[in-house]
């Protein structure tokens, strides 16, 4: 039985090609970061816009609805009115064909309960006008706002669709480009490369060195190890941050 052989898709290469495919590879995925935070700060916008959008209408309606409620408060309170006058003219006829003052005097109490009634009816009524008044100056205002939300909105939402237009060619092609260049890096200095730029804050797992330190948390970088670097026959990582260190020339 013939023994299976290891897949060798990699090219044996120097460190510094290594270092090379590895400079390269960071400059690519962290073009296709640009892209995707041009792009991933415009649907925050948008979802930021529909989000006021819906809550302005949930508002408007709800006033609506309350304003509704009030008018037909108002309509109750006449009805109570109208009630009350047709009462008290009831009563003050009874009062005519009263047989004693007992009679009178609790044919009075109810024309002065209805009268007490009707004046509680218009007080409610103008309560609900000043209420109503209130709450129609607050749904134009959020009407107003409401259209500049609107407004907004579909200006980021034509900007949205023009820039992922615009990113996603672009951005497959650089993501093509970046699967290339990961052909050529062994699998253990490709997990390597991912794993530091996971945790990297800025996704920089690969930085040159600049003014003597490091490209990514700026620390300080030792002449001789700024020698090595330079001469690019091993790989060096940042003492402090982990990153990959590679000298500007590469």
């Amino acid at each position: 039985m013939a023994t299976k052989e290891p897949k060798t898709n990699i090219v044996e290469s120097s460190v510094e090609d290594k270092l090379r495919s590895l400079f390269s590879l960071q400059k690519v995925v962290s073009e296709i970061d640009k892209l995707r935070t041009l792009r991933g700060e415009l649907p925050l916008e948008v979802q930021d816009l529909e989000d006021d959008v819906a809550g302005l209408e949930t508002r408007i309606s709800n006033l609506n609805s309350e304003v509704k409620e009030l008018s037909d408060s108002i309509v109750l309170m006449k009805n109570k009115i109208k009630d009350a006058g047709l009462l008290i003219k009831k009563y003050e006829a009874q009062q005519s064909n009263v047989r004693n003052n007992r009679e009178y005097e609790s044919l009075s109490k109810e024309v002065e309960y209805q009268n007490l009634e009707i004046e509680l009816c218009e007080k409610r009524i103008k309560e609900f006008n000043s209420e109503m008044k209130a709450k129609s100056v607050q749904s134009e205002s959020w009407k107003e706002q409401l259209t500049g939300r609107k407004s907004d909105l579909t200006t980021k939402k034509a900007e949205l669709e023009e820039i992922i237009s615009e990113t996603q060619t672009e951005e497959k092609r650089l993501v093509e480009k970046g699967k290339n260049i990961e052909k050529h890096i062994d699998e253990r200095l490709l997990t390597a490369f991912k794993r530091i730029r996971k945790n990297a804050r800025n996704g920089l797992a690969v930085v040159t060195v600049a003014r003597d330190a490091c490209g990514g948390c700026f620390n300080k970088i030792p002449p001789q190890r700024q020698l090595d670097i330079q001469l690019r026959k091993k790989i060096i990582v940042c003492e402090y941050c982990g990153r990959i260190l590679v000298d500007s020339e590469i």
